[in-house]
């Protein structure tokens, strides 16, 4: 896999150049001139090596990947006229090997820069008398955590995928590893993120935007909770779950009109949020350029008058969520990372909204699900009445399922993640994750939205092809193929 290829001389210099740009507690550089014997000394080059983890998260393609892969086989967005041939062949399940878009060598080169810390930093533990073991831990901990969180993705995007746990130091590596399941990958996940949850740190000392920005045990338990929900373990996730909330660091942002979206995602590391990729003016985020100046995505077709739904009869009557706070009902522009209130929106200048990755909110409706999957129906709906009760969700789309209804609720709470995270990359990994729980008992919940989207032209080929599961993950891009001969291609498209 040439995609794994980085020599740590490379690494260094790409750290050296990435941190001219870095956030603003991301800024300690490595020595000029540093080179592969004189790194891995001290502290300092553990540190910075971390550091460049995070500015990877940041500087790269990552977040465009992110909001891609999470959004684009949903009802939830649009192309515009502004689209590309590839990104068209991804909507409308016609990809193959050749598109551009299946190529996983963003999220592994990230994964090699975690093993290099992880395998490397323990060295500077024994050249520096002064780096304790407590720090080294940490550092290794949210190495971990972010190694992790990247092989999630691959998993749920590509299914089977390599599992690679050490450092790629040059060509002559072993680069010719197999598929592991995507259970084994889950599985790798959950131990790494076990293991990382007993090093890394509560606080970063009082520090918000570190606190929010890097790993932090609330981190791990979120990403411990997600991932046993994808492995059906709801005792364990809702365990995770507890974890968070019992901490008492957490709560829901107000619901008010006039501070819901400011708080929460134009000023960012609001209370409510728990890891959040932190853009800056030095780093800017790419929505402006993706949702503005030539939109990529528009808002998809009734989202607004189907999911948020209009009081006709009060116009102050109306979810914080919808129009002007997840997106803009005149103009169909996603407008939750463009705004800085109901009003006002940032310009590219200020395009530095974070990317959220796990919020109080998330982690309630996550809790909610396993209690509802555990025959806790009443207690799983208080906490979604919470959510709704928290953006001033209006009663038109209140499902008012039975407690003791569990498949009302699981339609409930998918409904109501859709309205919640609108544009925060979720959509198809929820859809998914429900659809394909009890051996696929809810396929219906991908093929109902397949057909609100889908062109009618386009729809029973869509279709097709979508009641097959093997088709919900990704090709493996050609050029892997071509270079990792233990490697062969995810089943629905060898013919």
């Amino acid at each position: 896999m040439k995609k794994l290829h980085i020599h740590i001389s490379i690494f260094l210099l790409a750290l050296g150049s990435l941190s001219s740009s870095c956030t603003k507690w991301l800024d300690l550089k490595p020595q000029d001139g540093l080179v592969e014997q004189d790194f891995w000394q001290t502290k300092e080059h553990v540190r910075s090596a971390v550091n460049g983890l995070y500015i990877s998260l940041t500087s790269g393609n990552l977040v465009s990947s992110l909001f891609m892969h999470g959004e684009i086989r949903t009802n939830m967005v649009e192309l515009s006229a502004f689209t590309t041939q590839v990104l068209d062949e991804y909507r409308f399940a016609n990809l193959m090997s050749a598109n551009t878009l299946t190529n996983w060598g963003e999220y592994y080169r990230i994964i090699n820069l975690c093993n290099n810390v992880i395998d490397n930093a323990p060295k500077a533990k024994e050249m520096d008398p002064t780096f304790s073991q407590e720090d080294l831990d940490a550092y290794i901990g949210e190495a971990l955590t972010i190694r992790a969180w990247m092989n999630f993705y691959l998993a749920r995007i590509w299914g089977d995928v390599p599992l690679k746990l050490t450092f790629t130091q040059s060509d002559d590596d072993n680069l010719m590893i197999p598929k592991s399941t995507q259970a084994q990958v889950f599985e790798a996940v959950v131990a790494d993120l076990t293991r990382a949850g007993g090093m890394v740190k509560e606080t970063f000392g009082g520090s918000v935007a570190m606190d929010k920005g890097k790993i932090t045990k609330n981190t791990v338990n979120a990403l411990l909770a997600d991932v046993y929900l994808w492995q059906n373990d709801y005792e364990k996730a809702l365990a995770a779950c507890d974890v968070i909330i019992q901490s008492g660091k957490f709560q829901l942002v107000p619901g008010a009109a006039s501070t819901w979206l400011n708080t929460l995602f134009a000023e960012g590391n609001s209370v409510e949020g728990i890891f959040e990729l932190q853009y800056d003016r030095q780093q800017l985020n790419p929505f402006h350029v993706l949702f503005r100046q030539n939109p990529t995505y528009l808002v998809g077709n009734n989202v607004y008058e189907s999911l948020y739904m209009i009081d006709e009869s009060n116009p102050e009557n109306f979810d914080v969520r919808g129009d002007r706070g997840s997106l803009d009902a005149s103009s169909g522009q996603i407008y939750k990372y463009q705004g800085i209130n109901r009003e006002l929106r940032k310009t590219l200048e200020e395009s530095y909204t974070h990317w959220m990755v796990y919020r109080y909110a998330d982690v309630l409706l996550m809790k909610a699900e396993a209690l509802n999957e555990l025959s806790r129906g009443q207690e799983a709906l208080d906490l979604i009445y919470e959510i709704r009760e928290r953006a001033n969700a209006l009663s038109f789309n209140d499902l008012n399922p039975s407690p003791s209804d569990p498949e009302s609720i699981t339609t409930f709470l998918l409904e109501e993640r859709a309205r919640e995270f609108a544009y925060e990359g979720k959509r198809w990994f929820d859809v998914l994750r429900f659809a394909r729980r009890d051996n696929y008992a809810r396929l219906d919940f991908i093929t109902n939205m397949v057909t609100e989207y889908a062109p009618v032209d386009r729809q029973q080929s869509m279709l097709g092809k979508y009641r097959d599961p093997n088709s919900h993950y990704l090709p493996i891009y050609f050029t892997e193929l071509q270079m990792n001969k233990a490697l062969i291609q995810n089943p629905f498209y060898t013919n």
